[in-house]
């Protein structure tokens, strides 16, 4: 074992450095910040708009259901209350098709029969109390109670937060504000009650009235969820857990009783009120469809753009603040035009049959007035009553004030760096009359507490880079070792960094060579060495000082192995850099087992073997195994390649996805291939289209079958699972092992994860950068083992789909179907390539269509023999030509397509649709990713 670490002063005749570009990451700069702030205020805008949008249109419905307006005559007020109904069950409607889908791509889990009819009532409540408030009550209110009434719902959301402070053990210093809210909506409930029945009193009015208090305080029931785990009340917690477990079912359950309570008081209502269906039809084609359609639309919008704001970190300016405006901003739209007539042509007749606005603002204008004009006939604004005008405003004020005062805790709510949606909102949808109440109180009040507890109790998360070599040039070498000095920099080995700890592991394969005295590290390893200290000096200059000594060579360490050697380096922030030189006469070589090496050093012997020790010295089994546990959970390896080049930002943005998903067994970043020349343009766009989108996509329907070795991390817990890390390590014993295992092995492990249960994502955000081939060869042998190691891969995870899908709820028996279908494709692809050609042959040179075909299918038979019988170098020299004829080939094939679809005069033919998909979806790509490597271009050149 050596130590060696000296300091020097710098010759004076040579203060002149060479050092290589390190990029780190970049900070935002101004015009950056500004695009960011402008974006969170578009983004607040757009959730301004579509939340006036949504409360206007339904007000407006409410309004023509009032008898008072004549936009729609009386007998056909049932065309109001039925679009009304549509309004109420448009969000059922979507979380059905919702919940539907990822009840049969995703999970598909039962809730029991306890929590079924726990459902059952609660959703019946809230069904019945939105459909009695707004099809039967409000009708018969003015617009400004109609307005402000919905805030109401409100009250029973501040009870519950009464309670849940008291019984927690902290500080009560934030429970009056929840008290104050329930003071001002019972306020607004007594003077809204005064308005009506001390100054206009009738039974129709005494019912509403009293129907709206019940139906308001129906519909707070619906956000208990947000509550029911902190009364520490044991059938709400497992009833709680039973919903969180069987989401999908439960909402497709919750849509559908929604649907059929709304239709069952919509059908009826109009009866008993002495109404008929029969005009419905006259006037539902027009102004209430519109109507209709405008609410579902916005509100679906607004609830999206909701999520983007709180995913952006903009929760104050452009979620809160304009839900706490658009109450107001509705109020002043319908007060504003009080002074408005209509024109006196149009008073004769404003009923929608004899009377037809002939442009929008006159449509605006009829409605506006017929909205103003449920005000303008209360007698307390007729007679100019005082009492019953204070009492109207006042109520409408509590109401507002009460809701902001129930959810100012969403103010000071703190989110992660990625957090999941159903962390942010309890239920999957909105509302569609309460959309920002519902918007509001959906928002998770328990999220401020549990920060507070993960603050006490941080467990820390070990993360091992494992970086495997080859023979790597001195660049690639250079990008990876600058990379990993960048990571020990953004997190120093200090006691006061504990949520996160990294160590670094290179494992550099055939690192000797024979010499005459033994056998010596070779040149590889020796470049590897410098480019370690040259960076080391680097990194540990913070002052590069003409008169400071020169920064210490790295503190290392010469320790002989069985396998052959290791250098042990303390990094210049304190953390631990290991290299593994591996001869490949004492152990196997090439990238799996190398990978099975740094598996079983770090998990099998680094992790377990400290447990056996404290087993033997006496303690607890108990206690043994829950904290193995923990540390499986919370230890993480990140595969590298010896030429991946990463900012510390992006392994960080895949420790939070681990650490938020504890069903993840591993997260893989965008690759970015790197180099010059034709060979890497066409891989970057290649890239783009056959892994971004193909991942994201994977992503998305079920699950990613590939996490590539180049950047991706795993979870511990997961790799010791049974029959991933055990049975990575089988030796192939026949061709088709060979294909899967040592040819694809990063899909390898992903199928075992897959295979036992374990989910695999894709981040977007976290980019990585990797040497793409830049000749020929070097990409057809990469290539080569890519294809059929997929293939093989594939068919593995097809062949035990029916038992996959069971172990894994993010695959589904229809995501089976997918890959099946994909395969299929990847499979008829040469066909199709063949099919083309032979149609070029017959439309260029009227040619009889058997011999064409044969002559297309000719070429690729000859060169499949030709492979049983030449070398490797043989084969990828013919492929090379081959490639240069067919890509001439294809041009004159995508011409002559082209020249039959104008000869035919139509593109519904099998090529013509295959031309315009291919081309459709490299443009789409080549705009998706326009911002990456001047993307577009290089998509057209490809």
């Amino acid at each position: 074992m050596k130590q060696q670490q000296r300091h020097e002063f710098r010759p004076s005749w040579d203060l002149c450095r060479e050092v290589p570009y390190i990029q780190d990451e970049q900070m935002p700069k101004k015009r950056v910040q500004f695009l960011k702030w402008f974006s969170c205020a578009i983004v607040g805008m757009l959730v301004f708009v579509l939340a006036l949008l949504s409360k206007t249109s339904f007000l407006l419905l409410i309004t023509f259901g009032n008898n008072q307006t004549k936009i729609i005559c009386s007998e056909q007020k049932p065309t109001a209350l039925l679009g009304i109904g549509f309004v109420l069950v448009g969000s059922s409607v979507l979380l059905l098709l919702k919940s539907t889908w990822k009840f049969i791509f995703k999970s598909a889990t039962m809730p029991s029969k306890k929590t079924l009819f726990w459902v059952l009532c609660v959703e019946f409540l809230v069904a019945l109390g939105a459909a009695v408030l707004t099809i039967v009550a409000m009708p018969h209110f003015d617009i400004v109670t109609n307005v402000m009434i919905l805030n109401s719902v409100s009250i029973l959301s501040s009870v519950f937060q009464v309670v849940a402070e008291c019984l927690a053990k902290e500080r009560k210093r934030l429970i009056m504000l929840p008290v104050c809210s329930i003071f001002l909506i019972v306020t607004g409930y007594v003077l809204f009650a005064i308005s009506y029945l001390a100054f206009e009193s009738s039974l129709a009015i005494n019912i509403s009235v009293g129907l709206a208090i019940v139906g308001t305080i129906f519909v707070s029931v619906n956000w208990w969820e947000n509550y029911s785990t902190l009364f520490a009340v044991s059938f709400l917690e497992d009833i709680s857990r039973d919903i969180a477990q069987s989401r999908n079912v439960v909402c497709i359950i919750s849509s559908l009783v929604r649907i059929l309570v709304t239709s069952a008081v919509v059908g009826a209502y109009v009866p008993l009120s002495g109404r008929e269906w029969k005009l419905v039809k006259l006037v539902f084609e027009t102004v209430v469809v519109s109507l209709v359609a405008i609410q579902i639309a916005s509100s679906a919008l607004c609830r999206w753009f909701v999520v983007v704001a709180c995913k952006m970190h903009a929760l104050r300016r452009s979620f809160v603040l304009p839900m706490y405006l658009a109450s107001i901003t509705v109020l002043a739209v319908f007060l504003v035009p009080t002074t408005v007539r209509l024109p006196k042509s149009n008073q004769t007749s404003t009923c929608f049959d004899n009377f037809q606005p002939k442009s929008s603002d006159e449509w605006l204008l009829l409605m506006l007035t017929d909205a103003i004009r449920t005000l303008n006939t209360r007698d307390i604004v007729v007679h100019k009553k005082t009492g019953g005008l204070v009492c109207l405003g006042c109520s409408a004020l509590s109401w507002w004030l009460g809701l902001m005062l129930s959810t100012v805790y969403i103010w000071y709510l703190k989110i992660h760096r990625i957090e999941r949606t159903q962390d942010l909102f309890v239920r999957r949808m909105y509302e569609g009359a309460f959309l920002e109440q519902s918007m509001l109180l959906n928002t998770r009040f328990e999220i401020r507490k549990r920060i507070k507890e993960k603050k006490c109790a941080k467990e820390t998360i070990r993360v091992f880079l494992c970086a495997t070599m080859w023979h790597e040039t001195y660049d690639e070498m250079m990008k990876i070792i600058i990379s990993m000095f960048r990571l020990d920099k953004y997190r120093p080995k200090t006691k006061e960094q504990h949520d996160v700890e990294f160590e670094f592991h290179i494992y550099f394969d055939d690192a000797f060579k024979d010499v005459d005295n033994g056998r010596h590290a070779n040149e590889y390893a020796e470049i590897l060495v410098d480019v370690i200290k040259e960076v080391y000096t680097i990194f540990s200059e913070e002052d590069p000082c003409t008169f400071k000594q020169k920064a210490a060579l790295p503190r290392q360490k010469i320790i002989n192995t069985p396998y052959g050697g290791r250098l042990e380096y303390t990094l210049p922030k304190g953390n631990l850099m290991m290299v593994h030189l591996k001869d490949k006469t004492l152990i196997r070589h090439k990238k799996r087992w190398s990978q099975i090496m740094y598996l079983y050093y770090i998990l099998g012997w680094s992790l377990n073997r400290q447990y056996f020790k404290k087993l033997k010295a006496g303690e607890e089994l108990d206690s043994l195994k829950e904290n193995l546990k923990k540390d499986k959970e919370n230890t993480y390896i990140l595969a590298l390649d010896g030429d991946t080049d990463f900012q510390p930002s992006a392994v960080m943005l895949l420790i939070d996805r681990l650490k938020l998903y504890p069903e993840v067994g591993a997260a893989c970043g965008r690759i970015h291939p790197t180099g010059t020349g034709p060979m890497v343009w066409y891989q970057k766009f290649e890239y783009a289209v056959g892994h971004w989108l193909q991942k994201t996509a994977e992503h998305v329907f079920g699950c990613v079958l590939c996490s590539p070795g180049c950047f991706s991390l795993f979870r511990g817990a997961a790799l010791m699972d049974d029959n991933v890390m055990k049975r990575y390590t089988t030796k192939a014993s026949e061709a088709s092992h060979y294909v899967q295992y040592d040819q694809g092995e990063d899909r390898w492990l992903c199928t075992l994860l897959l295979q036992q249960g374990w989910r695999v994502e894709y981040n977007a955000a976290s980019d990585a950068y990797t040497n793409a081939p830049q000749d020929f060869k070097e990409f057809y042998n990469q290539r080569r083992r890519w294809g059929p190691s997929t293939m093989a891969n594939t068919i593995d995870l097809l062949g035990s789909g029916g038992l996959t899908s069971q172990r894994n709820s993010s695959i589904s028996k229809l995501y089976i179907l997918y890959q099946i279908i994909s395969m299929a494709a990847s499979i008829l692809g040469p066909a199709t390539i063949c099919l083309m050609i032979s149609g070029s042959f017959v439309f260029i040179l009227n040619m009889d269509e058997n011999i064409a075909l044969a002559l297309a299918i000719v070429p690729p038979i000859v060169y499949l023999i030709l492979c049983f019988k030449l070398k490797s170098d043989t084969q990828i020299k013919i492929a090379a030509i081959m490639s240069i004829l067919y890509a001439f080939l294809m041009a004159g094939t995508i011409l002559s397509i082209i020249g039959d679809l104008v000869k035919q005069k139509t593109f519904l033919t099998p090529s013509g649709l295959f031309l315009i998909g291919m081309v459709v979806l490299y443009i789409i790509t080549a705009f998706l990713y326009c911002y990456t490597s001047s993307a577009f271009p290089v998509g057209i050149y490809s």
